[in-house]
């Protein structure tokens, strides 16, 4: 059996304090929306985390089924447990103490120095099914000994808690094969296999696991969790032991229960090779942020067939439309998969509904969710990105210029929640119940940032929008060319008229119903410079780059709002209401460091002093992602005031994005 010899990151742990191994995260992810993910300890510290999180109808209605395993050796006299677990703030098996090294490339690798052997335990998920498979390389034996692994399994919606009233039930087909069951879960089952080991069984329930980021999210932190018996098997020399979990319908046909590790290993390197074809071979960054961006796309089915998407993020985000939009031209344009990005696009452009895009799939399998303002203007922006990129205009005229026009269509006749161009050709919508731009927090009746009426960024993108088909059709000598023309014209004088502050010298953030200004100083207006048609002069951009630089630049992305604002929350913690609150109020978001690293190589004409400024902008965010938080990804948020502690979600799509198109924008040379 091989393994990967390119490693997107590789740590020595020797050293490290518990707290560090426990703070660091690993992710894997298939193209089905199912993942595998836990610590550098070993221990479990989400509910989300887990050996295998599989899909029941992908990329939703995810199960958690294999939670961990308890693995130990077994001497003569002795008997040493190399697992980690968390039980009511007590670590143990403290099988942290025997690691020594960590890698992460198509599989998680833990090295661990046990004293009667050296080990090096894998994990990898197959891209295309829901199966993980957990292979022990034993060597430098000293001994002979017994080795044991103990499954425990949770078998429930992943955003839930599995406790002891759960009814499970297990049966072995032979001494290798279990499948196990679950009331919770009724429609699937999961499947254990190990050729080298013997099953033994022995049902219990283990109780009161402790999650300590539920805790500090101010969420439900015990967990318990069952386990069938155990796979047992004796070593004698040097050799190579695996145990396999897939997670299949009900009523799978046979078979399934048992993959060929060797040809998953295999598949998994030819996706890596797959992901990385457009990348740089001497440079090791691009290549990490090519392979982690591959992680996001993953497929749902529509009408019958299967067509690819973007994830939000792990481990708890589905395809959202405006992460999807913002994320697109990093994620797939940037890394040359080209015909993905035409995939995407089409999945949603099929989904239109009164010229919006989905904001949202649903969790669960139900209607798409529209309810957002900007995700049909990122489409746009996204589709023209495509048209740039992939020069295919008989595709985009059958595929996407429908959609576009629906959206254009309706945004000036008028669409859902009062969303219309207004008489001075602005976009304007919504209600002060409302929430529909990307700063949506809301909990209860309590909306945090208000944005109804004409929010910046959407009017950046309406007018980036217009500029983009007049621009389209006067190409093809088509007499609509004038009157989107005309219509641009109209946006950008009065884009100018209302947003420009003089004062501040920078955009007003939203300009309400009645006409009342919010000038806070404020991320979106940085759109307004970086899209490819901007309503502000040469003069203007600058000055707006300058202002938004100054008061929330940070080194990992832009502050949502000034620290010199009275609003201002520098922390994101606590539980829901107090993390909610100060979501859009201070907190860092690295995904908007994309966007400001454009409108700054635009502003100072990409030249070569700019350049080396935006790479060491970029740098601790390049830092964060291959050494910090979850390994070859980039949290969703960070706190406003410093040391800027990472927050949210641990791998979020856009942030990776972003920061891959910065990087690329930074090197490219026109």
């Amino acid at each position: 059996m091989q393994t990967a010899a390119n490693t997107i990151a590789a740590m020595n742990l020797t050293g490290l304090q518990t707290g560090d191994l426990l703070s660091r995260e690993w992710l894997l992810a298939n193209r089905r929306g199912g993942f595998a993910s836990g610590t550098l300890a070993g221990c479990n510290c989400r509910r989300y985390h887990g050996l295998l999180v599989g899909t029941q109808h992908p990329p939703a209605n995810r199960i958690l089924a294999l939670s961990n395993c308890l693995e130990n050796i077994t001497l003569e006299n002795d008997q040493l447990e190399f697992s980690c677990f968390e039980f009511e703030h007590t670590l143990h098996p403290h099988g942290n103490e025997y690691l020594t090294g960590f890698s992460l490339d198509i599989g998680a690798h833990f090295e661990y120095e046990l004293g009667v052997a050296k080990l090096t335990k894998s994990v990898y998920l197959s891209p295309d099914s829901d199966t993980v498979i957990l292979v022990y390389a034993f060597s430098n034996l000293v001994c002979p000994f017994s080795f044991s692994v103990r499954p425990l399994a949770a078998l429930r919606d992943f955003h839930g808690l599995q406790h002891q009233s759960a009814s499970f039930t297990s049966s072995a087909d032979d001494s290798h094969s279990l499948r196990i069951e679950c009331g919770t879960a009724p429609e699937v089952a999961l499947h254990l296999h190990s050729p080298a080991m013997t099953f033994q069984p022995g049902a219990e329930w283990w109780h009161r696991f402790f999650y300590r980021i539920e805790q500090q999210r101010g969420q439900d932190c015990f967990e318990d969790l069952w386990s069938p018996g155990w796979y047992t098997g004796r070593i004698d020399y040097p050799e190579t032991v695996v145990l396999s979990a897939s997670l299949t319908a009900k009523d799978a046909p046979a078979g399934m229960d048992r993959p060929d590790p060797d040809a998953l290993i295999e598949s998994l390197k030819q996706l890596e090779r797959k992901l990385c074809k457009h990348a740089h071979s001497r440079d090791p960054i691009q290549k990490a942020l090519f392979l982690s961006a591959g992680q996001f796309v993953t497929e749902r089915m529509v009408a019958g067939r299967r067509t690819p998407t973007i994830l939000a993020g792990y481990p708890w985000f589905l395809d959202w439309g405006r992460d999807t939009f913002i994320a697109l031209p990093g994620l797939c344009l940037s890394t040359g998969r080209l015909d993905t990005a035409a995939g995407v696009l089409r999945t949603f452009a099929g989904a239109v509904s009164e010229g919006m895009i989905p904001n949202r799939f649903d969790d669960y399998g139900g209607p798409p969710h529209y309810n957002s303002m900007d995700a049909s203007l990122w489409f746009v922006h996204s589709a023209f990105a495509w048209l740039r990129e992939s020069r295919d205009r008989a595709l985009f005229d059958e595929a996407l210029l429908p959609a576009v026009r629906s959206i254009i269509d309706a945004y000036s006749a008028g669409t859902r929640f009062g969303i219309h161009a207004d008489s001075d050709g602005l976009i304007t919508g919504g209600d002060h119940q409302t929430q529909l731009t990307w700063m949506d927090a809301k909990c209860g009746d309590a909306v945090f940032t208000p944005r109804y009426g004409k929010p910046v960024e959407i009017n950046a993108l309406w007018y980036n929008a217009l500029c983009h088909l007049a621009a389209y059709y006067t190409e093809q000598g088509n007499a609509e060319a004038e009157y989107f023309q005309s219509l641009a014209e109209q946006v950008k004088k009065s884009f100018k008229n209302l947003f420009w502050n003089e004062q501040t010298g920078c955009l007003n953030d939203c300009v309400f119903p009645d006409g009342r200004a919010d000038a806070s100083i404020r991320p979106n207006q940085i759109f307004a410079v970086s899209l490819p048609h901007s309503p502000l002069s040469k003069t203007k951009q600058k000055r707006l780059v300058q202002i938004v630089g100054q008061e929330l630049l940070t080194p990992y992305g832009l502050r949502t709002l000034s620290p010199r604002d009275p609003k201002y929350i520098g922390r994101y913690e606590g539980d829901l209401f107090r993390r909610d609150s100060a979501y859009h109020q201070g907190t860092v978001w690295p995904w908007l460091m994309g966007g400001f690293i454009e409108a700054f190589l635009k502003v100072y004409d990409g030249n070569e002093r700019a350049r080396k400024q935006c790479a060491a902008m970029l740098a601790p965010l390049i830092h964060h992602f291959a050494n910090n938080a979850c390994l070859a990804a980039i949290s969703e948020i960070f706190d406003g005031d410093p040391p800027h502690y990472p927050r949210g979600c641990p791998a979020q799509a856009w942030s990776v994005a972003e920061v891959l198109r910065a990087w690329r924008l930074i090197q490219k040379k026109d």
